[in-house]
């Protein structure tokens, strides 16, 4: 744990002197880059040890607080999450370094890599705290600490309303927190994790407080409203970090959390998996109706979260159905989806930052043709957006395959194909991850085309020129990683194997110890075709360049069918490509569309665009708000503001609790 603790500490002090460099950009982008890498980098080192050793490491120390215990400890379980935390953060730092520089960056840069640093250190505090008061603590620093980052550019209004909107959310998740750490530690009188055992017939009301705390964080439907406002607030290497890792605290905290809970009950599974079947659908459906980039990928983080929680009802169900493999397969391509979602998704975001400085917006109406202008963002891009829409050869695939296998094989063990409880699971999750994934291609062939081909829409895209040295270094990390974990695939099940043993019980380790070993077979399948995939590129690639070796390469404009005038308000648009997709799901999203039809022989003009707001936030969580205020100005009248009447409300609330707790 020395090393694990020396990165935490390396990012406290580098966000601390990275404030004392003052009006010194370069100094402060210097000092707090260097420090999020090299703090970062140490606990990832720290992490691998772990996960390389299957041995969990432990640090404390004596702390005078009432049930407070400074105990830090990694197991694999929280190894697996370290992982992205290290790579992530440190490859968003150099990115940042460049990205603040720009047009968009603040003027004082040293309270912004205060914010990153604090944020990246109270994401490692949370994966590794082993006391309940020290987990709330990095909780509720992480939470401030991003909310800092996305009011960065606080004099816009639409993003004060959206760090208000994420801090009344994360402050609602962390009350039911609060009450699921007092009622587990009620039995034991602690709050150290290795003291907690939940009474039985508490389990079921602290596994929903777990879904609804932990679940606005990493973003479940309904309670996922913050996200798509929160994201596009913040820079862009903020929101890499924000989505490929932070709402996954939210996924370790359940996990974490499901461990002390004992014999897990069916409905627990079931829950999960509805949660993420809607989640993944929902989610989904809302980013193909976006026309802003960094929203889109928003509501796509809502919706891999669901995949992720889609696993973890699988795996679920597999331990309450005694279905070793089906609980190890499910389990594997929960946290396997985890690694790789924090690699493509950290690198669209970051695309989107680097087309936003470039061209001023990101408003998917006034792009178009990128693709030539800046070729390393649109290549980089188009990896992260094949990868999450699951297509091989890429990352994207080799999470959802084992869910795949793991009902599959579920169903294959129970011997019940007929009952009607494993149809529905089949139609859920077999039929739920097929439609999220075609769903997510259409997402992004239109965000992608959009942005990068076709003819420029505006003036800001025709200016649009390749960014920095920084920030195309770490869109090229990223997209290697997604490559690398692709063509490794046979691996991670071994990598994530001592994490799994960690989530299922002591009745199944042996069976799921040898489920684990058994899951490289369709991984190894599926990398075999991606490394086929790969040749067969390479191969064409080297016979198109033997064919043009002494040939004249010259460049010539696209066929117009010869029309000699094109122009850009020709082209599909973002709005008109997912037309029909919007007819088709226009009851769940209830589209507000403005056509303005061409007109006599030779129209002058015409006109199409759809606006899509978030049915959730508009119809249920506004209106109950609303109704919260409405009541809470009826009780205006107790505030008279005289102290006399303030202590006389203490000395009775006192009174009334005391009298409780003596009868």
């Amino acid at each position: 744990m020395e090393l694990f603790a020396a990165g935490i500490g390396v990012l406290i002090v580098g966000g601390v002197l990275a404030v004392a460099a003052g009006s010194r950009r370069t100094w402060a982008s210097a000092v707090g880059g260097a420090s999020a890498v090299t703090g970062s980098l140490l606990a990832l080192a720290n992490a691998i040890a772990v996960l390389s050793e299957g041995r969990a490491a432990s640090f404390a120390v004596p702390w005078h607080v009432p049930f407070g215990r400074l105990s830090l400890g990694l197991d694999p379980l929280s190894a697996v999450f370290v992982l992205p935390i290290g790579l992530v953060v440190a490859v968003a730092a150099v990115y940042g370094t460049q990205y603040l520089d720009g047009p968009h960056g603040p003027h004082r840069v040293g309270p912004s890599w205060l914010g990153f640093n604090t944020l990246a250190a109270a994401m490692l505090m949370v994966v590794a705290a082993r006391n309940g008061l020290l987990f709330l603590m990095a909780w509720e620093a992480m939470s401030l600490a991003s909310f800092f980052l996305v009011m960065s550019e606080h004099q816009h209004e639409s993003v004060r309303r959206a760090g208000w909107t994420y801090l009344v959310a994360a402050h609602l998740g962390t009350s039911c927190l609060l009450v699921l750490f007092l009622l587990l530690g009620q039995r034991s009188g602690s709050l150290d994790f290795d003291q907690y055992a939940a009474e039985p017939a508490l389990a079921g009301v602290l596994f929903v407080l777990a879904v609804v705390g932990f679940g606005t964080k990493a973003g479940f439907m309904p309670v996922h409203v913050w996200l798509p406002e929160a994201h596009p607030a913040a820079p862009s290497h903020v929101s890499a970090v924000m989505s490929g890792v932070m709402i996954k605290m939210g996924i370790y905290g359940l996990v974490r959390v499901l461990t002390f809970l004992g014999e897990p009950s069916a409905w627990w599974g079931w829950t999960l998996v509805g949660i993420g079947v809607s989640s993944g659908v929902l989610g989904v459906l809302f980013a193909v109706a976006q026309h802003d980039l960094k929203r889109l990928l928003a509501y796509s983080s809502v919706e891999n979260v669901g995949i992720i929680t889609l696993g973890l009802g699988v795996g679920l169900l597999g331990v309450c159905y005694r279905l070793p493999a089906m609980a190890a397969l499910g389990y594997l391509g929960a946290l396997l989806h985890v690694l790789n979602h924090a690699l493509f998704k950290s690198l669209l975001f970051l695309g989107a930052g680097a087309i936003q400085q470039a061209t001023g917006t990101r408003d998917l109406h006034r792009l178009g043709g990128l693709l030539k202008r800046m070729p390393v963002t649109g290549g980089t891009f188009l990896l992260g957006a094949c990868a999450i829409c699951g297509l091989p050869p890429l990352n994207g695939l080799m999470g959802e395959l084992l869910i795949y296998v793991a009902t599959l094989s579920g169903v294959a063990d129970a011997g019940r194909a007929g009952d009607v409880e494993w149809a529905l699971l089949c139609v859920l999750v077999l039929g739920g991850l097929a439609l999220i994934g075609g769903l997510a291609v259409v997402a992004f062939t239109k965000a992608f085309g959009s942005v990068f081909l076709g003819m420029p829409r505006s003036e800001d895209a025709e200016r649009g020129r390749e960014v920095g040295a920084r920030m195309r270094g770490g869109m090229l990390v990223l997209a290697g990683g997604c490559v690398l974990a692709a063509l490794a695939a046979p691996v991670w099940p071994f990598v994530l194997g001592p994490a799994v043993a960690v989530l299922t019980p002591a009745w199944a380790q042996q069976p799921v110890a040898a489920a684990v070993r058994q899951a490289a077979v369709p991984l190894a399948v599926a990398c075999a075709s991606c490394w086929a995939v790969w040749g067969v590129a390479g191969l064409l690639a080297w016979f198109r360049r033997r064919l043009l070796a002494g040939r004249a390469v010259t460049a010539g404009p696209t066929w117009d069918c010869g029309y000699a005038a094109p122009h850009s308000r020709m082209q599909y648009s973002a709005s008109s490509y997912v037309d029909p997709l919007l007819a088709l799901f226009r009851m769940v999203l209830r589209p507000r569309i403005r056509l303005q039809p061409p007109a006599g022989l030779f129209p002058a003009e015409a006109g199409y665009r759809s606006e899509v707001s978030d049915v959730f936030r508009d119809h249920v969580l506004r209106p109950a708000f609303l109704a919260v205020m409405w009541g809470s100005a009826k009780l205006r009248w107790m505030q008279q503001g005289r102290i006399q009447l303030y202590v006389l409300y203490i000395a009775v609330t006192v009174l009334s609790l005391l009298i409780w707790k003596l009868g």
